[in-house]
């Protein structure tokens, strides 16, 4: 269920740019995003720093890309958003010596302090790359070509989830031991 919530403000984003045009699909996407939003407030009665940071760029920019029709300006968003989160978790983990996905995470995860530091680091690195592959396809490609890369770059959180989690599952195992 969670995974649908997750997945469907892109899933009617990719739709109504293939029936429609980057305006409608980015009305729609805009839409979703305020449902999702408070669907998850509904079942978990909070919301994450990332989803309200979520929301507020999705409206930002998609109120841009609609009143100045220009199609920019939500090409841009994921871009910024990934920057975003990889200089905040950069900038806490370096310069503040805290480790904010081991403050988000902690009270679920038991890991030594080295595992958390190459987790953050391994973040970091993947907010870059995720950043600047969408800066590189937003500018290089055609907006269909875009939009077909946001629905199937899906592979890249995906893949990255899952070597997190089997990097981690390593020290979990030892942890029950």
């Amino acid at each position: 269920m969670r995974f649908l919530i997750d997945f469907f403000p892109i899933l009617l984003f990719f739709g109504a740019f293939k029936l429609y045009d980057i305006y409608a699909a980015t009305a729609v996407l805009m839409g979703a995003t305020v449902v999702q939003t408070a669907l998850i407030y509904g079942i978990d009665k909070k919301l994450q720093t990332l989803q309200k940071v979520t929301l507020v760029l999705v409206l930002v920019f998609g109120a841009l890309t609609l009143v100045l029709q220009d199609e920019r300006f939500i090409k841009w968003k994921p871009t910024v958003l990934y920057a975003s989160m990889a200089i905040v978790l950069a900038a806490a983990l370096w310069g503040w010596k805290k480790n904010l996905l081991h403050m988000l995470l902690g009270s679920q995860l038991k890991l030594p302090q080295g595992v958390w530091d190459r987790l953050a680091v391994a973040w970091i690195g993947y907010f870059f790359f995720m950043a600047a592959i969408n800066a590189y396809v937003a500018v290089a490609f055609s907006t269909e070509a875009w939009v077909n890369f946001k629905l199937w770059g899906y592979v890249f959180p995906v893949v990255f989830l899952v070597g997190q989690g089997l990097y981690v599952a390593k020290y979990l195992k030892e942890e029950e031991a």
